[in-house]
């Protein structure tokens, strides 16, 4: 974004914003003053970051930063650069800016969305940088973030569609990793970590079972929840926070205090990990897989408890008793069915609705705050504390210590609607397996802590979570295989796996065709921009091995439930507010499922690929080239990829837009020194070094349907080039 510097900081403003002690509040959208607002998000930023820093220095050697803490989560490396990088692969996908500063760090960490079916962490793929590297990187983008916070420009209230939401979601993003990278430190050997002053814990606890508060169930009055923030709400939300649903509940009860270490260990000492009634079929793979027989930051054997010690981030203490055991999903569940086992009452894990009823015993949210009403946003110390130490009306804990399990499986609420600059931040989650937590915990900051938050982790996954329970037959709804209503998504999915129109044929079976005609070794291929994935599995049909790549992890998710499962179903308009219910089958398109095992399905932008993706005898880009930020960028880096010999094939049908393409950055479709420049031409200019054309460009069309009666027919451009 080229602009007139606006508001200029000094160097003693920025030294002293440094100097300040870490706000956890997080800001404010609204306000009068814009150079007031412009120095708070400086300030915000600037301790953020360095906040992100100081955990890192609790890694005691250069095993801590490159091995990983367990097995389905990158090594802290990754984490330390990732969150630098964000800032500015979102500056640049929002196009406010135009230049990155290390390509090669903002490939390698550019995707840290963990364990999902698509993802890459096989580490082989991986070249991670040098730590001193890293620091100076990050040293980098905080210099290019201040600057580009001074000279942006500041309208209030700030919206999705303002630079400043950019900002905002970079910092918001490095909170989220300041508190799962403190988990992962947790969960690094012992030698691998050193404690810190900035990071003391807990000093108060209780370590005689004897002494620790019994709990007990306190009655909720039924009531109507309203859940879901409007796009009025003047603090940052995620795209999950927004819409609405309601929900009435009737009368329930819930424990007075979090489920404590002392409380668990009555589970435990009742066999309650060796006996499989307590677990779900989920909670039974686990527990074979894992051979778990106590919580997982628990230290020592669990039938000798005056030996027992607990794992904090950086050290062991004696066991504390009173603080509130910390458990995933699964581990919280099993205790419920033990409990009401024992009890004779339908004990189970709360709803969100039902901790959002519990909720309403704090008046203020978080940006309100003097002094946080509970052990959170990093106000006391960076651990648990004992279960009753913190008073919210008749409950303790109802905010903060721990983070608490729900029932709920996160989706999004009526309204719902991602952030384009952030597609992939919760709708991989919307799959059924990923319960909400809710309340944070003691690290919990910024928008972490607010009332309406909204995360969500795997079942087995552990976080600083734990839990309460409640008495009540309340259910939760469970969304199986929803149907996509995502008009765009439905629209590709349709074009991709829907029935011909107008006796079109379908065009991404008819470049795969293409391809298998012109390739003579079908080994390896590249399909760039590969949106639902259908070119993917008609090469799969000739090639060896594909690689399938896009921009959108939701496109890369949806073919990769369609390898898994065959089908995907999608809700197409018809008109107005109807809706036509459709079904995406491998099988109704003549494609095996078997196919998928020969495609690996990433992530990735295609004008930063990451070094891995080498030596192809195909690369097909279809209909992506007129979307990308930098598309010569892209064709300059692709002769290296293939193999002596190999192919290329890109097919666009060259409708530059500038919401997509900066214009100076477009091939064709303007005129140079007066004279028409088309996009074949660039294209000839681009590639004639490397390449050579072998067939004469031809038209391929599609068509794209939108409602019932109107549909787009598109002819792309087809260029076949093989590599000198």
């Amino acid at each position: 974004m080229d602009t007139p510097n606006q508001f200029s900081l000094s160097d003693t403003q920025i030294a002293s914003a440094s100097a300040l002690p870490a706000p956890t509040h997080t800001l404010w959208l609204h306000g009068t003053d814009v150079a007031a607002k412009r120095q708070e998000l400086l300030n915000y930023f600037i301790q953020t970051y360095d906040l992100y820093d100081s955990l890192f220095d609790c890694l005691a050697c250069d095993d801590a930063w490159y091995k990983k803490a367990i097995p389905l989560r990158h090594p802290l490396i990754f984490y330390y650069g990732h969150t630098a990088a964000f800032f500015i692969n979102k500056l640049l996908a929002g196009q406010f800016i135009q230049q990155r500063i290390d390509a090669d760090i903002e490939a390698t960490v550019a995707i840290g969305v963990d364990e999902m079916s698509w993802d890459d962490l096989d580490e082989k793929h991986y070249r991670w940088p040098t730590i001193q590297r890293l620091r100076e990187y990050r040293q980098q983008v905080r210099s290019r973030v201040i600057q580009f916070i001074q000279d942006m420009p500041l309208e209030l209230p700030i919206t999705w569609e303002n630079p400043a939401w950019a900002i905002l979601m970079g910092i918001e993003h490095e909170r989220i990793h300041l508190e799962t990278s403190s988990v992962l430190i947790r969960q690094l050997p012992l030698e691998r970590v050193q404690p810190q002053p900035r990071w003391q814990y807990c000093p108060t606890q209780r370590n005689n079972i004897a002494d620790v508060p019994q709990n007990a169930l306190i009655t909720v009055a039924g009531t109507t929840i309203q859940l879901g923030k409007p796009e009025s709400d003047t603090t940052y939300g995620w795209d999950n926070e927004y819409g609405q649903r309601s929900i009435t509940l009737e009368s329930f009860q819930a424990s007075k205090y979090l489920v404590s270490n002392a409380e668990y260990l009555e589970f435990i000492q009742d066999g309650g990990y060796q006996q499989p009634q307590w677990w779900s079929e989920e909670g039974l793979g686990w527990l074979n897989f894992t051979k778990a027989d106590k919580p997982t930051f628990w230290c020592g054997d669990p039938t000798q408890t005056t030996s027992l010690r607990l794992r904090l981030m950086c050290e062991e203490i004696p066991m504390p008793w009173d603080w509130p055991v910390e458990t995933n999903q699964l581990e919280s569940a099993a205790f419920c069915r033990w409990k009401a086992a024992k009890t004779g009452l339908p004990i189970q894990l709360p709803s969100e609705a039902e901790w959002m009823a519990l909720r309403e015993n704090i008046t203020a949210d978080q940006p309100d705050w003097i002094k946080a009403p509970g052990n959170i946003n990093l106000e006391y110390w960076s651990s648990s504390c004992p279960i009753d130490q913190f008073l919210h009306g008749k409950f303790y804990d109802v905010i903060g210590n721990v983070w608490q399990w729900t029932s709920t499986a996160i989706d999004g609420f009526n309204g719902f609607r991602v952030h384009p600059l952030y597609d992939d931040f919760s709708t991989p989650t919307f799959d059924g397996k990923h319960n909400l937590i809710k309340g944070g915990s003691w690290i919990s900051t910024g928008n972490l802590a607010i009332k309406n938050a909204r995360y969500a982790f795997r079942r087995h996954f552990f976080q600083h979570a734990g839990f309460r329970y409640v008495v009540s037959r309340y259910q939760e709804p469970m969304l199986v295989n929803p149907y996509e209503t995502d008009p765009l998504i439905a629209q590709y999915l349709d074009s991709h796996y829907g029935a011909e129109r107008f006796g079109v044929p379908n065009h991404c079976k008819t470049l795969a065709e293409i391809a298998n005609q012109f390739c003579q070794n079908k080994i390896r291929a590249l399909d760039i921009g590969c949106s639902v994935g259908r070119a993917s599995f008609e090469l799969a049909k000739y090639f060896q091995h594909v690689d399938a790549v896009d921009y959108s992890a939701r496109f890369i998710d949806i073919a990769q439930i369609l390898a898994q499962q065959n089908s995907f179903r999608y809700a197409m308009t018809n008109e107005g507010e109807l809706v036509d219910y459709r079904e995406a089958k491998l099988t109704d398109c003549q494609l095996s499922p078997e196919l998928a095992n020969h495609i690996h399905f990433t992530q990735g932008d295609a004008c930063n690929l990451k070094n891995k993706y080498r030596h192809y005898d195909l690369i097909l880009a279809a209909n992506m080239l007129d979307r990308l930020r930098e598309p010569a960028r892209f064709l300059k880096d692709l002769a290296h990829r293939l193999r002596d010999d190999g192919i290329l094939m890109i097919c666009s049908p060259h409708t530059w837009q500038e919401d997509s393409t900066v214009k100076s950055y477009w091939l064709g479709g303007i005129r140079e020194n007066g004279e028409a420049l088309t996009t074949y031409q660039a294209l000839q200019r681009i590639l004639s070094k490397e390449f050579e054309e072998i067939t004469k460009p031809q038209d391929i069309p599609f068509v794209l349907q939108e409602t019932a009666r109107k549909y787009q027919y598109l002819l792309s451009q087809l260029t076949v080039w093989r590599k000198k």
